[in-house]
């Protein structure tokens, strides 16, 4: 994994325990699962609409905040940017039908 991956990871967590008066991450967790839903939703239109724009620079501002927001939400649910890499490195040369298939209902 990255170092800025595992070191964002870091701080991620540790905001956890910081007062939501001092830390944007600090008050989504205070907002609740909702609020940090809400704004990987909004993180992904942005981005969605960056690449239909075509701008580059733009796409790829977007995306890291959309990566940054779906961090927050994994960390939120207790989960760790390691797990989503494993998952990605267990289908890594798998076809997308073939994993699909076997996906447990």
């Amino acid at each position: 994994m990255s170092d800025t991956l595992h070191q964002l990871a870091e701080v991620l967590e540790n905001r956890k325990q910081q007062p939501p008066e001092q830390s944007y991450v600090a008050s989504l967790y205070a907002k609740g699962l909702d609020a940090i839903l809400k704004k990987v939703g909004e993180e992904a239109t942005e981005t969605i609409i960056a690449a239909k724009n075509g701008n580059k620079e733009q796409l790829i501002y977007e995306t890291a905040d959309l990566w940054f927001h779906c961090l927050v939400m994994l960390a939120d649910q207790g989960l760790h940017p390691r797990d989503v890499l494993n998952e990605l490195e267990r289908r890594f040369g798998l076809s997308g039908l073939t994993e699909k298939a076997q996906r447990q209902p």
